[in-house]
C-alpha cells in the first residue's frame, strides 16, 4: 500500500502584512472618529478643496496660468490684511470698553466736574482725555500721589488682559499761560513733554511693553476749548497702526526738497 503525498500548500503572505494592514485599519477607524467629532463648515471645506487642486496644479482650464496664480496671491494678501484689520479693531474695541468702565468708576468718584476723564472714539482708535489736575499739581511733573499711579495701575492691567493689536501714545497740553521757569520745566514745551514721560514711566513700570508706548507734547498749541482749565489735561491714545501711511512712498517726495 503505497502512501499518499500529501499536496504542497500554499505559501502564506509575509507576517508583516498582517500587523501593517491592522495598523491602517486602525488609522482609517481614528481619523473616522475625529470627522465624526469635527463640525464641517462647507465654506471652509470648499476653500480647503479649492486650494489643494491650486497647490497640486489642477487649475481651471478656462484661464491662463499666471493669471490665475496671480489672482489666487493677490486673494490672499487681502485676506491676510482683513484679518490684521479685524484683529486690530477688535482689540481696540475690547480695550475701549474696559477702559470706559474704568473711567466711569473713576469718574463717579470725582470730586468736581474739572475731574471728569472722557473718552473719544474714531476709526481704529479711541482717546483717553485725563485732566492733569487727577495726576499733577500745578506746575509739576512727578507723579507722587497714590491713587493716580493705582488709575493707571488699572489702565495697565487691561492693557495687558487684550492681545497686543494696536499702540499707544502719551500726549502732554498745557493751557496759553505761558508758563517760564529757569529750572526744568523751563517753559510750556517742558511741562507737556515731561508729564507725558512720566506717565510713560509709570506703564513701563505696571509692566507694559516699551515698544508699544510713545510720548508726544503739544504744549498749548492743540487747545481742546476757550476754558484753561479744558486744555491742561494729559491724552492716551489707542490706536492702529495697519492704516498709517508712509510719506517716504508717496511719488517725487523727494524733488519736493530740491
Amino acid at each position: 500500500m503505497t502512501k499518499k503525498k500529501c499536496p504542497e500548500c500554499p505559501k502564506c503572505l509575509p507576517g508583516w502584512l498582517v500587523q501593517f494592514g491592522d495598523l491602517m485599519s486602525l488609522l482609517l477607524t481614528f481619523f473616522i472618529l475625529l470627522l465624526s467629532m469635527a463640525v464641517m463648515d462647507k465654506k471652509k471645506v470648499e476653500e480647503y478643496f479649492d486650494i489643494m487642486k491650486k497647490a497640486m496644479g489642477f487649475l481651471d482650464q478656462s484661464s491662463d496660468v499666471r493669471e490665475q496664480t496671480d489672482e489666487y496671491s493677490n486673494n490672499n494678501s487681502n485676506n491676510d490684511s482683513d484679518d490684521n484689520m479685524t484683529a486690530a479693531e477688535e482689540g481696540i474695541e475690547q480695550a475701549s470698553e474696559q477702559i470706559q468702565e474704568l473711567v466711569q468708576s473713576q469718574n463717579n468718584n470725582a470730586a468736581d466736574q474739572t475731574q471728569v476723564m472722557q473718552i473719544t472714539k474714531g476709526k481704529n482708535e479711541f482717546v483717553l482725555d485725563i485732566p492733569s489736575t487727577i495726576m499733577f499739581k500745578p506746575a509739576e511733573y512727578k507723579i507722587n500721589d497714590a491713587a493716580s499711579k493705582r488709575f493707571i495701575a488699572k489702565i495697565a492691567r487691561v492693557i495687558r488682559s487684550i492681545p497686543r493689536t494696536f499702540s499707544i501714545e502719551v500726549i502732554g497740553y498745557t493751557d496759553n499761560g505761558a508758563y517760564k521757569n529757569n529750572d526744568i520745566p523751563r517753559d510750556d514745551w517742558d511741562l507737556s513733554a515731561l508729564r507725558a514721560i512720566e506717565v510713560v514711566k509709570e506703564l513701563i513700570k505696571n509692566r507694559i511693553d516699551p515698544g508699544q508706548l510713545k510720548a508726544s507734547a503739544y504744549a498749548s498749541y492743540h487747545p481742546k476749548s476757550e476754558v484753561a482749565s479744558d486744555n491742561r489735561r494729559v491724552e492716551i491714545r489707542f490706536f492702529s497702526e495697519n492704516d498709517q501711511s508712509n510719506i517716504l512712498n508717496e511719488e517725487n517726495f523727494f524733488d519736493r526738497l530740491e
